[in-house]
């Protein structure tokens, strides 16, 4: 069959060829295949439905160098659940020392080959290829991802085994690699939840989840993957600020090779010995966190049912975790607020009324909203019972309660710098009660936390740190902050990882530490806001284009779905962690906002600044 061409022009192979030349059965076309030469730009396979499956076939009789090496790149695509057909493009003894769960290379597009030139020309048993690209990401062991840059070189290295008379690889390439759309096919992002180990909700006595986002394998058994990944413990970075009421050593029990709920949406999930000790309330932390994690994968899980040793341990529901834990994406403020053209703070309803009429925005009760301080930015503790306001000049910063005739008194922080830019930040509230501020002074830049919005600030060290603070905002779990860095006229987003010593009441060192961009490719990074668990909206520009808003996730990974609805001149952001709620935005139109299946929707022509508590 004579070849095609795609939409970019490029050579690819007629129907026939996908079952031949590609070694994968799949519902669309693949790389051609060189008849001769260097193995150049494996193409990756372009996105597929979620429910077309991708089957690896094995190498043929008398297969070539270059077609096993292809072979097996498209095998490590496949939904082949332990990679066998992988393995048998390789030596027996190469088959039992690759580790394809040691890491996952993305590549901007699939990896190309070069034949490397023999050294000895009269050699014939042996080839070597190196595989080249250029880094995306990197998952590892952990399953954790990580942006990367920078040119991908892997050897290699065939050999023809004289008894069968084949071609095989003896020396692999570390963990397996594949370009940046076979990886979005192939991989989904789920967030597992432990508890904070260093904090607890100030609006109630209830422990506090917290994300940690993994990449698995979609259609490998993801349920069961990410159960196993919750049963081995939160990511290396998330670690150090969290907890697992899981008992050490906890995994499913021998011989579960895969779960799935029954027909009244429960799922039983069989533990081994570890577990069988495990008291009433432990049991109910414990499935609590499964539940959050299987429910932010998949709704057809309605409640958990534990077993160890074959003994029932405890079940819980939907309602019965959200009893025993928190979560930001399931908190639903009452207000959105913002300053208004008075620059007084104001508020109106957070629900977008759905039939488009314009809301009514009022003055907060107390000195904020009633008082005579011009402001121009503000934050509103998460309970919405206080709030902080800057000044109109950036110099000031002022606390109030959310009370009818309260006071303000005198402002609890003052910036020396010079200039307005180089003053106060945005305030932001975290689950403590914490109010959190950065001093951009050039000769004393700063990182404070006011306990409780008062007393004296916190010097909160961040080591690491390269630039100036030039926005921030808290997670709702109270572990991670979002840092916008400024440095050389460039900005990015950082996510650092909030580390407290001490006893809760007791005097504390604070500390933000192992700073990790999340949105490397941005030159300027005009806003952001916490927009789910372990999801930030972001408005920025790269290098030479044009302002766009995108959701990010905190690994750095782009997460599904699109991007928000074009808006043009945005200068602020603002989202709820609960996705049901409006993103607003302030723009040259003022104060906006964007109801689900709805467009951007104005709330005020002249008001600025806007916040949901937080």
């Amino acid at each position: 069959m004579d070849a095609d061409r795609d939409a970019g022009g490029r050579r690819t192979p007629g129907r026939a060829a996908v079952y031949v030349a590609c070694g994968v059965v799949l519902l669309a076309g693949c790389a051609s295949m060189p008849d001769s030469g260097d193995l150049r730009g494996v193409d990756s396979t372009p996105r597929q439905d979620t429910q077309v499956r991708v089957f690896a076939m094995p190498p043929q009789e008398d297969a070539e160098p270059t077609d096993i090496v292809q072979g097996f790149l498209e095998a490590l695509t496949s939904d082949d659940p332990n990679y066998e057909t992988a393995r048998k493009y390789l030596t027996a003894g190469a088959a039992k020392q690759w580790q394809p769960g040691l890491s996952t290379t993305v590549l901007d597009d699939g990896p190309g080959a070069d034949v490397v030139p023999p050294v000895d020309r009269e050699q014939s048993d042996d080839k070597s290829f190196t595989l080249v690209g250029t880094k995306v990401a990197v998952v590892d062991a952990q399953q954790s991802y990580t942006p990367a840059s920078g040119e991908y070189r892997e050897t290699v290295h065939l050999v023809h085994d004289k008894k069968t008379k084949q071609w095989r690889i003896d020396s692999p390439p570390r963990g397996v690699v594949m370009g940046k759309s076979d990886f979005q096919r192939n991989y989904v992002s789920v967030n597992k939840y432990y508890f904070a180990s260093n904090t607890r909700s100030a609006s109630a006595p209830q422990t506090v989840a917290v994300a940690d986002p993994v990449y698995v394998r979609e259609r490998v058994d993801p349920m069961t993957q990410l159960v196993r990944s919750l049963l081995s413990g939160p990511t290396s970075w998330l670690d150090p600020v969290v907890r697992t009421s899981f008992p050490t050593g906890t995994a499913l029990r021998s011989g579960v090779s895969a779960l799935a709920p029954d027909d009244r949406s429960t799922l039983t999930v069989p533990l081994n010995s570890k577990a069988e000790r495990v008291g009433a309330d432990q049991c109910k932390a414990m499935a609590a966190q499964l539940l959050f994690t299987l429910q932010n994968l998949t709704p057809a899980v309605d409640d958990v049912e534990l077993q160890a040793g074959g003994k029932h341990l405890c079940s819980a529901t939907e309602s019965e975790a959200d009893g025993d834990a928190t979560r930001g994406s399931v908190e639903s403020p009452e207000y959105l607020y913002f300053v208004n053209g008075e620059h007084r703070l104001v508020r109106v309803s957070a629900e977008a009324d759905g039939s488009g009429t314009k809301a009514q925005p009022v003055p907060v009760p107390g000195a904020l909203g009633e008082g005579d301080k011009a402001l121009r930015s503000v934050a509103v503790s998460r309970d919405e019972h206080t709030a902080a306001g800057v000044g109109i000049d950036g110099k000031a910063l002022y606390v109030g309660s959310l009370v009818s005739g309260g006071s303000l008194g005198e402002p609890v922080l003052v910036s020396t710098g010079k200039n307005e830019t180089d003053r106060l930040t945005t305030p932001s509230w975290d689950t403590e009660g914490d109010l959190w501020v950065a001093d951009r002074n050039p000769a004393d830049p700063r990182l404070l936390l006011f306990k409780e919005g008062a007393g004296e600030p916190l010097d909160v060290a961040t080591p690491g740190l390269d630039g100036r603070i030039k926005d921030l905002r808290v997670a709702a779990d109270g572990v991670r902050i979002a840092l916008v860095v400024e440095k050389g006229g460039k900005q990015s987003l950082f996510i650092g990882r909030i580390e407290r010593e001490g006893r809760t009441g007791d005097p504390q060192s604070v500390s933000v530490r192992e700073l990790r961009s999340t949105t490397p490719d941005l030159e300027e990074v005009t806003t952001m806001s916490w927009a789910g668990d372990s999801r930030l909206v972001v408005v920025g520009r790269e290098q030479g284009g044009v302002q766009q808003t995108r959701y990010v996730q905190v690994d750095g990974s782009t997460p599904e779905g699109p991007p928000p609805a074009a808006l043009t001149g945005v200068k602020e952001i603002a989202a709820s962690e609960n996705d049901e709620m409006p993103l607003v935005a302030y723009s040259e139109d003022g104060i906006v906002r964007l109801p689900s299946g709805a467009q951007w929707q104005k709330v005020d022509a002249d008001g600025t600044a806007p916040v949901y508590p937080g």
